[in-house]
């Protein structure tokens, strides 16, 4: 993992007893990849890579499960779908079970901005593009900026109870900007992380709560944060 993922993503996997291998953080998601790649190929025989970018069974979970899971929740009635690009997994499954059911289907990819600081999404601008990606099953990209990111997910947490993560934030910035420019339609975004993993750093942290529990635990008072 890049080392500038959330401190809870490192102490989860951590947690589960996993040997946790941190790359430079300049590097983003593809300097993680390619250390995994260097890893299994230096003994094939001590490491599994499932590679997720490139293993067709990550589309192929997507196509049997959430595409008809939209399919069915809406009743067919769904117009657009907007998932973020990652792995790019759900917009190749999904977008492609859902565009056999109505070619008319608009599937949109939630673009993170070049130099992003986005966790879990990738700018196909400078990033690995994965070899499971098929533009041919993506109608539009919409970029987002890192902050717009964190905006929308401090947004959708504060606003309608939903602890969003920065990808969520970015997936769902992306469909209100669809929802503004057409007149009708089903809008389905795919949220696809909470914000529980991202504590610690933004956009939930906020130092002076910190402050304010060392405070109470300091002075034994009673303390209104």
């Amino acid at each position: 993992m890049p080392a500038s993922v959330s401190l809870e993503r490192v102490l989860i996997l951590k947690a589960y007893g996993a040997d946790v291998i941190l790359t430079p953080p300049e590097r983003g998601t593809d300097g993680a990849i390619l250390e995994a790649r260097r890893l299994y190929e230096s003994d094939p025989e001590a490491y599994f890579m499932p590679n997720q970018f490139d293993n067709p069974a990550n589309p192929r979970a997507h196509y049997e499960t959430t595409g008809p899971e939209i399919w069915h929740d809406t009743d067919g009635r769904v117009t657009h779908v907007v998932a973020g690009l990652g792995t790019s997994g759900t917009l190749m499954g999904a977008g492609r079970y859902l565009k056999e059911r109505n070619p008319k289907i608009e599937v949109i990819a939630a673009e993170p901005e070049v130099g992003h600081r986005i966790q879990g999404l990738k700018s196909l601008r400078e990033a690995i593009v994965p070899g499971i990606y098929d533009e041919s099953i993506i109608d539009r990209r919409i970029e987002v900026s890192t902050q717009t990111a964190y905006e929308w997910a401090l947004m959708l947490t504060r606003q309608e109870g939903i602890f969003a993560g920065q990808s969520s934030g970015t997936v769902m910035y992306a469909a209100a900007k669809v929802a503004e420019e057409i007149d009708s339609g089903l809008i389905v975004a795919v949220l696809p992380d909470l914000g529980f993993k991202y504590v610690s750093g933004p956009p939930h942290y906020d130092e002076r709560v910190v402050e304010k529990v060392l405070e109470a635990r300091r002075s034994g008072e009673v303390v209104r944060i």
